[in-house]
């Protein structure tokens, strides 16, 4: 049996330490928020802040998810019941998010493959503009992505906001560098069993690679779900508008209300915390592979 050296003892425990005081102060203004939300107006504008709600209320999520009354859907000319805009804006949020998620995965994940194990004229070309293309700013295509949309007729929809995250460079960068790790052995032993090139990337490719597409799932989400100036861009209807659209209109209405912006921040919180503890797992072995790999 190992016994560790005072030393080594030492160095786990700073290590540790150091870890739970970094892990506090990034859980810090999530908490802020969260006790903020069930806070009285007095308490949350009193100079002397309290650390727990002196008073604890729901008044400011009852403000949240009693405005702006708007049909649930619109499909095709048909209305849904009118529930409050809340409700609908965090249903887009999470459509735009979800959609967002998996077209970004499968088609960098395919795209990536195909820039890692394929070899056909200009692949280096290819991936050299792929790699200037993470550094391009997004404010610089905005103007012919307001006209591509336009010219679509997708304009002021959720679809807007989610096909210009599909082609995302950084996934298809992220998902090249997976796909580097997978043995031609294998690949060239599904072809030799009569495996066609969908199967093979279906049924062996997207396995193996399924650490990385857990990290770009959480990657996209985050992105499209924070992505605000793209949904201002896109988006001008009350019922197409995001859940941190939404609440920012409603800002706009009168002074700020911090609960209620508190409140907002909760809701919007809550499915990217699921969204990271179901592909927590994945995302971990990403961030292993990566350190060990080569």
């Amino acid at each position: 049996m190992k016994i560790s050296s005072p030393k080594t003892r030492a160095y786990q425990a700073a290590c540790m330490i150091l870890i739970v005081i970094l892990a506090l102060l990034f859980i810090f203004p999530l908490y802020w928020i969260l006790t903020g939300a069930f806070k009285t107006a007095a308490d949350i504008y009193d100079p002397d802040p309290s650390w727990i709600p002196k008073e604890w209320t729901l008044d400011n999520f009852g403000k949240l998810f009693s405005r702006r009354p708007v049909p649930l859907f619109d499909i095709f000319g048909v209305t849904g019941p009118t529930v409050p805009g809340a409700v609908r804006w965090l249903i887009n949020t999470v459509f735009m998010a979800v959609m967002s998620m998996l077209l970004t995965c499968l088609t960098a994940a395919m795209a990536g493959y195909a820039l890692a194990k394929k070899r056909f004229v200009g692949r280096g070309i290819i991936f050299s503009l792929i790699v200037c293309a993470m550094a391009l700013p997004k404010q610089v295509i905005l103007i012919p992505l307001l006209r591509e949309m336009g010219a679509l007729n997708l304009w002021d929809t959720p679809w807007a906001v989610i096909f210009p995250t599909v082609g995302w460079p950084f996934g298809v960068f992220l998902m090249k560098q997976f796909s580097e790790s997978i043995p031609g052995e294998i690949l060239e032993a599904t072809r030799i069993d009569g495996a066609s090139e969908l199967k093979t990337f279906a049924t062996v490719v997207m396995p193996m690679i399924k650490p990385g597409i857990g990290a770009l799932a959480i990657f996209t989400f985050i992105n499209c779900w924070n992505d605000y100036f793209m949904q201002l861009v896109m988006l001008a209807s009350t019922e197409q508008h995001t859940i941190s659209l939404g609440i920012a209109t409603m800002q706009s209405e009168t002074s700020i209300d911090l609960g209620l912006l508190m409140s907002g921040a909760s809701v919007a919180a809550v499915p990217i915390i699921i969204v990271f503890l179901i592909f927590q797992k994945y995302f971990t072995q990403g961030i292993t592979m990566g350190a060990v790999k080569g």
